[in-house]
């Protein structure tokens, strides 16, 4: 699969180790290789005005995912784009503080989190909360861990 990371805006991130965490998550979820999937960095200004227009909430977020093609949708001989996952460093490193967390790993969390989404994970009911969390935390795990091996 082809991962294309574009970095937006003005807070420094690692965007090869998200490159490589966004291939280990597709490649653990079987996506085919055809496939191909977008991590955009933006500023805050940038996804308030997405979070609006899309979700219809007003402010910014830290994730947004917007999914196009489900693996397995189309031909072989068709383009396949599993979509795009948009996310805020900004809102990233403020969450970061308040989860006690580093920003690279919440970075980490929102990439798994999206591409997620973009499988067509959800977390609106309690049971769909928990695998999906628990499979974010597994994912996470693994590639922290360095099991994972990269592209």
């Amino acid at each position: 699969m082809a991962v294309f990371v574009a970095d937006e805006q003005s807070r420094p991130v690692d965007s090869e180790r998200l490159l490589r965490l966004a291939s280990f998550v597709l490649r653990d979820q079987g996506v085919p290789e055809a496939m191909e999937v977008s991590l955009l960095f933006v500023e805050r200004d940038v996804i308030a005005e997405l979070n609006a227009h899309h979700m219809g909430a007003e402010g910014p977020t830290d994730v947004l995912a917007f999914p196009i093609d489900m693996p397995g949708e189309t031909r072989a001989d068709q383009p396949a784009i599993l979509g795009d996952v948009v996310i805020c460093p900004e809102v990233a490193a403020d969450q970061a503080g308040r989860h006690d967390n580093e920003p690279i790993a919440e970075l980490e969390l929102l990439v798994a989190h999206g591409l997620l989404h973009l499988l067509g994970h959800d977390h609106a009911e309690p049971d769909d909360r928990a695998r999906m969390f628990s499979l974010t935390d597994r994912l996470l795990g693994t590639f922290r861990s360095g099991e994972a091996v990269s592209p």
